[in-house]
Parts: C-alpha cells; sequence; structure tokens
C-alpha cells in the first residue's frame, strides 16, 4: 500500500497532524520535515530493515525520527527513558541495534552506553536540521515487513523484544477506528510515553485517520486537565494512576462534552475509581491490549459503559479472545488464561525462539493474563498469570485486593505480593503508600480488609512505603516488591 505519510500529506496537506504547547504542524509540513530527516539518514547508511534504537522524550523531533524511520524503511526499537545504564546495554545488545538516536535530555545517559556497546550515538536535533539532498524512498509500504522492535514492560521478569509488522500497526489502527468512529473534529491528547506502544498507536492512527495529536512532553494532571476543559481535546489514553491524578486534580469541575473517549488501560481499575468516574458521567472506555497485540485487544463498547462497567470489553472486530484452563476452553465466568488471536498479533520475540514457542498455541498467543468471558462475551480482566497468589489451594488475584486498599481514605496507592507460608504455601502482603498527612494503623487496615473481602485474601502483614515502583507506562514493577521484601528479611 502507499506510504503512510506520503500519502496522508497528499490527501489532506493543511489538515492539523501534530501540535505542542510551542508548535504545530500540517500534514504537509510534517511530511516535508519528515523527508529531509529521512533523508539524512539514508546517508548515514542506514539501510532499509536495519535496526536503529531511540532514546528520547515526548517531543516533536521524537515523533519526526519516528516518521522518518518507517519512510526510511528502518525498524525503529523505542527504548523506555527510565530505564538503567545496565538495561539500556542490554537491549541495545538484544536488538543488534548499532545506532542509538537521542535526545539532548539523554545524551549523557547514551554516551555511556555507548562506551559500553560500540554503537553511534547520533542526536535527532542534529539529523533533523541537517540539510541533504531529498532522497527518494520507496513508494509503498509492505505490511508484513518488520516496523518496530517494542521491549516488554519486564514487569514481571527480564524484557523480550516484540517485534511488530507494519501490518500488525495498521489494523490495531483500523481496529480501534471501528470501535471508536471518528468526528472531523477528533483530537487526540498523547501524554504516555512515544516509546511505548499505546503513545506509538496514537502517532499511527494520526497518520491513518488524518487526525491531530496534541504531544506532551510529561504527564502533568494539570496541563491535562487545563488542556481537556478547554474544549479542543476528544480523546485520551490514560492508566489508572493517572487517570486517578487527573480527577483529583479536577475537584468539583467537570470535563466538557467535547471529551468523547477516555480509554483506560495498563490493567485492572480499583472499583473506588470506576464508580467516581461513572458518577460524573466521564466517557470511559476500559480496554485490554498489550505490545504484542499492538496496543489494543478489546474494549468496551460505547453503550455497556455503565452495564458492563468493570469488563474490558468484547474484542475488537478483527481479534479473537477465548479463555484457556487447561488447555481446554473455560466456561462463562471461569477463570483461565486470556488467549489472542487476529492481524495485531505480533509475529515473533526477536532472538528468542524459544520464548515465542512457549507463548504461542499454533496461532493463538498466550497473553499470561487471568480472566474470565461473562455469558455475554465481555472480558474480565482478573491479573498476570504470574502474579496469582496460590493460598491453600485459594487463588487470590493482587489486583482485587489492590482495588480494595486503593479505595480507603488514607492510600493514595497499593501494590500485593505473595510470599512463602509454611502452612499455606503463600500468603499475601501489601505495599500502600500513604496520602499527604494521612495516618496509618496496620490493625485498623487488615481489619477494614477483613470486613470485606475474604479471610484468604487479607494481606498478612501491610507495610508503608514512599513511593510504589513503577515503569513509564506507570504500571506497578510488582518484581520490586518482591525485591523490597527479600531486603526486609534478610
Amino acid at each position: 500500500m502507499p506510504q503512510w505519510l506520503a500519502q496522508r500529506a497528499q490527501l489532506t496537506p493543511d489538515r492539523l497532524a501534530l501540535e505542542t504547547k510551542n508548535e504545530r504542524l500540517t500534514f504537509h509540513q510534517l511530511y516535508a520535515r519528515v523527508r529531509q530527516t529521512a533523508s539524512s539518514i539514508q546517508a548515514l547508511g542506514i539501510r532499509p530493515l536495519a535496526h536503529v534504537a531511540s532514546l528520547q522524550a515526548n517531543t516533536l523531533t521524537c515523533a519526526v525520527i519516528t516518521h522518518a524511520l518507517m519512510m526510511a524503511g528502518a525498524v525503529m526499537v523505542p527504548l523506555n527513558t527510565r530505564l538503567s545504564e545496565d538495561e539500556l546495554t542490554q537491549q541495545l545488545q538484544d536488538s543488534e541495534c548499532s545506532i542509538l538516536i537521542t535526545d539532548q535530555t539523554f545524551y549523557d545517559q547514551a554516551v555511556k552506553v555507548r562506551a559500553r556497546t560500540g554503537c553511534t550515538v547520533l542526536l535527532a536535533a542534529e539529523l533533523e536540521q541537517q540539510e541533504m539532498p531529498l532522497a527518494e524512498f520507496n513508494p509503498e509500504v509492505r505490511l508484513d515487513d518488520p516496523c518496530t522492535v517494542i521491549f516488554t514492560s519486564g514487569t514481571t521478569g527480564r524484557p523480550k523484544g516484540v517485534v511488530l509488522t507494519n501490518g500488525n500497526h495498521w489494523w490495531s489502527a483500523n481496529a480501534s477506528l471501528i470501535n471508536l468512529g471518528m468526528s472531523p473534529s477528533d483530537q487526540w491528547l498523547c501524554c504516555v510515553p512515544l516509546f511505548h506502544v499505546s503513545g506509538l498507536s496514537i502517532l499511527m492512527k494520526s497518520v491513518i485517520y488524518g487526525m491531530p495529536v496534541y504531544l506532551c512532553e510529561k504527564f502533568s494532571p494539570e496541563t491535562v486537565n487545563q488542556l481537556i476543559i478547554s474544549g479542543g481535546i476528544t480523546h485520551i489514553s490514560v492508566v489508572a494512576s493517572m487517570l486517578q491524578r487527573m480527577i483529583d486534580q479536577l475537584g468539583e469541575n467537570t470535563y466538557p462534552e467535547s471529551l468523547r473517549c477516555v480509554l483506560l488501560g495498563g490493567g485492572p481499575v480499583p472499583e473506588q475509581l470506576l464508580q467516581r468516574c461513572l458518577d460524573q458521567q466521564m466517557p470511559i472506555y476500559q480496554t485490554y491490549g498489550m505490545s504484542e497485540t499492538a496496543s489494543q485487544a478489546a474494549t468496551l463498547p460505547p453503550e455497556y459503559m455503565l452495564d458492563k462497567a468493570g469488563s474490558a470489553g468484547k474484542p475488537l472486530f478483527p481479534i479473537q479472545i477465548r479463555i484457556s484452563l487447561n488447555e481446554h476452553e473455560a466456561a462463562p465466568r471461569e477463570p483461565g488464561e486470556i488467549m489472542v488471536k487476529g492481524p495485531t498479533v505480533f509475529s515473533h520475540y526477536l532472538n528468542n525462539a524459544e520464548a515465542t514457542e512457549n507463548d504461542f498455541d499454533n496461532e493463538w498467543f498466550r497473553t499470561g493474563d487471568i480472566g474470565y468471558l461473562d455469558e455475554d462475551g465481555f472480558l474480565f480482566v482478573l491479573d498476570r498469570r504470574k502474579d496469582l497468589i496460590i493460598s491453600g489451594g485459594e487463588n487470590i488475584y493482587p489486583a482485587e485486593v489492590e482495588s480494595f486498599l486503593n479505595g480507603c481514605a488514607a492510600i493514595r496507592g497499593a501494590g500485593v505480593i505473595g510470599v512463602p507460608d509454611k502452612k499455606w504455601g503463600q500468603v499475601p502482603v501489601a505495599f500502600v503508600r500513604l496520602k499527604e498527612g494521612a495516618t496509618f494503623s496496620e490493625t485498623d487496615l487488615i481489619a477494614s480488609c477483613k470486613a470485606h473481602l475474604a479471610a484468604y485474601k487479607v494481606p498478612k502483614r501491610i507495610f508503608t512505603i514512599d513511593k510504589l515502583p513503577e515503569n513509564a507506562s506507570h504500571k506497578l514493577v510488582r518484581r520490586k516488591l518482591y525485591e523490597d521484601y527479600e531486603k526486609m528479611n534478610q
């Protein structure tokens, strides 16, 4: 099919493409900047299908580099800007990248990684500003060619490189479009990282739909609320912790009717937060997806927002979802492993045939997540399979306990893990972050849990923590809680 940005610039050249606090670009202007940058990339000897790493903040230049690498046919490897030097080194080596494009913010870190990997470090701004003779590029995109390698968040183990094709991204954008529809006034606010599949998918939607995107360099609840209340933003992608901060900052105010979609992903949502949003008649669309599915796999249709509150919805149009229990299909409401099949599902993990083989059952991808389908086919996500706590033969989903704790007045955030126990095999313990000025009584909080949860789900200990470990997508990194617990018990 035609190269996406070139086709979009030809179809709607004067339509707004990208906007930041300081700049606005039409699709024609974006195309011109991208083609110039792609010419600089090609002049460096970067050829189609070469792996090129990117370590950049959420800036307009980062968006230009992303499109330029696609235009040049290279495979972009976006790196999490919160990673340590060791982690960046490992991912560069795993992805076989000899070139790292970075910005001034992360230049010093990139130089340290260069010393360990021998990669070439390029400044994104310099690439964009070079005035090279304009090159010619392949006017077509092959949907089965690799487009990006996105490393999993590593919340449960070592990150794996997810190889996503142009077709995966194309089908993801169109699956979302079929579900949510589109209006000429739509504008998507991107305050999630561009190195994460949720942020990257917004850039893909922009070019495929011809839809403007407002790009925030960092998430700030004050800034986000101000942009929404001003009336220009119609869509936003967030996770629960981001939405909680937005709601807290909003106070007694309400969002305008122009906001028609708050796409809420990143795992199970605390019941208290969901109810608060529903009380304010916010257009909350819970969704379920991951890097391996190029973003959304299931999203709650708008007409079921109230009737199926708490559900991640039904699979998007080209996707199939089933629940596997002991290698058989589970009955309605019977928890098991969520399996996904469809054209958005990735092809393989980079240089990891063993993980690829383990995570596929023919064309069905084993997500590692636990959930169930109700009688009407709506998906309810319970937790990660690796996070499941089995205590005395009973299954405990940490997210369920966290949901209750997050609804307590003094608690700003909670994380639950399973620890060894001689009698029960495992028992749950919790870490909580208190709201400013709040007091804490472990005895009282455990008593409150006993009043609302089954006895086997009640944390045996509750510890306070200054800050819960999160990745850049604001997901809880539960393995670091295990590390904290082990240090406490050494």
